[in-house]
């Protein structure tokens, strides 16, 4: 069904370029705006480019840009939101939940299931016991939860409420039924980022939910970490199926994430169950497919007794000690489908490493994605120049800098931690590559710099994408997701090239059909 034409409903991306707002824009900006000169912004735009500022923009201490990093709360959602049944309640102020939500629905396109007990000024006076009572004895009525998992936001940790007093008050009182699985995480928004926050909560809710019994059951566990690629999570199901491996996959968020369309909405849908999640410590082994998203967690398995790996299934090398960890751990054998599998991925990159030979990278995401992308850039002859991580450690520089000295091109690469994406900006424009691959909001560091003359192509590969559907429903681990991966960057230099080449009879000299 069509819009009626006679309504003249027009669409908002083209609404706001019709005279009558044009009017009323420059109507605006003659009464109420300063008006700076043309050649005074021109002016600034070249000085922006200088070698002046960008040693003043990468001197600043004080004051951070654009930080390509979220706070705690939100990686604790994630990580609560793969368990079944299992509602996401945070200890905070509503506008924070707000966001949370929104920006990963954003990012799914999915509802995305949470609450809060809505803290406001007076609970941050007098303590926000009262909030947690009366929010989880609504949430645990009006939702039915299983299990509700509980973190906080900045107002909670900066007056110091205690999870623990406080869920073992809200049961005595009666507010919630005391056999009631309510695992909790401090995750205080001020420090650390999303990743630390999915630690907290990963490491809350198995430490409180699991214990030990004293005999290991031949069986592993699967932890994914801060990972919004759905067919992530169907991937390593897939491959650890075809082994025969008995497993459980903690936290497993790919069908609330990605449910069908079939006339009823469902608030949980799927998830880890919850006497698997009890039993996990009983687990053999663990494995961990990321390293920085996972570190308390990882104290806690080895408490636990078990033998940890800790891989990163990104690219062929990845995937292939990831193979080695599942057959290592199990005794099977790697299956013969999945070498297929390598050697269709090998044939791939064959086809296109002509094509990514020698081009140059930068990257800005997160430490564990910025590590595996570099060394499978590096595996298809890509050179990843800059590499800068806003949420990076210590130790993640020192496993750069060792990822260094494994490829030639690994002289050229530069690893930068703690920066955040005005500092990105300056780097290109002193230090200038093609190629960009980061986020939805890397989308204004391409326009910025094509602005100011640098041809900059931004490749999608990281969260949020926010401005691109469905790009969070395909895998980037294991021999398949090394195929999408490999898919995405090539056809991207594909269009840097047709972009480049399409004057007529000027740069059209290579305008090829067959490539």
């Amino acid at each position: 069904m069509g819009i009626d034409k006679e309504l003249n409903i027009k669409d908002h991306l083209k609404l706001f370029r019709e005279e009558e707002f044009k009017e009323l824009f420059r109507d605006k900006a003659s009464k109420y705006e300063s008006k700076i000169p043309e050649d005074e912004i021109n002016k600034i735009k070249e000085w922006h480019k200088s070698r002046e500022y960008h040693e003043l923009n990468w001197s600043r201490e004080a004051l951070v840009i654009n930080p390509i990093k979220a706070c705690q709360p939100l990686g604790a959602y994630l990580a609560a939101i793969g368990f079944e049944k299992t509602l996401v309640y945070s200890h905070g102020s509503q506008g924070c939940n707000a966001y949370f939500r929104t920006h990963l629905a954003r990012h799914f396109k999915e509802p995305f299931p949470a609450c809060s007990d809505a803290m406001t000024e007076d609970a941050a006076v007098f303590g926000g016991y009262n909030n947690m009572y009366e929010g989880l004895e609504n949430a645990y009525t009006l939702y039915k939860p299983e299990m509700i998992a509980v973190n906080t936001t900045c107002m909670a940790e900066v007056i110091g409420d205690d999870l623990n007093a406080f869920i073992k008050n809200a049961k005595d009182k009666g507010h919630i039924p005391q056999d009631l699985p309510v695992p909790y995480a401090h995750t205080p928004s001020f420090v650390g980022s999303h990743i630390v926050g999915y630690d907290n909560m990963m490491h809350g809710i198995l430490s409180q939910m699991s214990t030990p019994s004293g005999e290991k059951k031949d069986r592993i566990n699967i932890i994914v970490g801060f990972d919004t690629y759905i067919g992530d999570y169907r991937e390593i199901k897939r491959i650890l199926d075809l082994f025969g491996v008995d497993y459980i996959l903690l936290s497993d968020p790919s069908d609330i994430l990605d449910s069908p369309a079939n006339g009823e909405y469902k608030m949980y849908y799927g998830g880890t169950k919850l006497e698997d999640l009890k039993d996990a410590a009983n687990s053999k082994a663990t494995i961990l497919l990321q390293k920085y998203t996972t570190k308390k967690t990882q104290e806690l398995l080895k408490e636990w007794g078990q033998d940890v790996r800790v891989v990163n299934p990104i690219g062929i090398k990845g995937t292939d000690e990831l193979m080695m960890a599942i057959s290592g751990l199990t005794g099977k054998p790697v299956p013969e489908q999945l070498e297929i599998e390598r050697g269709r991925a090998v044939d791939a990159i064959t086809d296109s490493y002509y094509w990514i030979y020698g081009k140059q990278f930068a990257f800005q995401g997160d430490p564990d994605l910025a590590y595996g992308l570099s060394r499978y850039l590096m595996e298809l002859g890509g050179e990843p120049v800059h590499v800068m991580c806003t949420n990076g450690t210590k130790d993640w520089v020192e496993d750069m800098e060792k990822l260094k000295e494994e490829f030639p091109q690994g002289k050229e690469m530069n690893v930068y931690m703690g920066k955040d994406m005005w500092h990105l900006r300056t780097l290109l424009i002193q230090e200038f590559v093609p190629f960009l691959i980061g986020t939805s909001y890397h989308k204004y560091v391409e326009r910025d710099l094509n602005d100011l003359g640098f041809p900059l192509k931004l490749i999608r590969i990281g969260y949020p994408i926010h401005d691109r559907h469905h790009l969070h429903r395909f895998s980037i681990i294991g021999y398949q997701g090394a195929i999408q991966l490999l898919t995405w960057i090539v056809n991207s230099i594909f269009d840097y090239i047709d972009n480049d080449t399409k004057g007529m009879a000027t740069t059209d000299y290579s305008y090829d059909i067959i490539r």
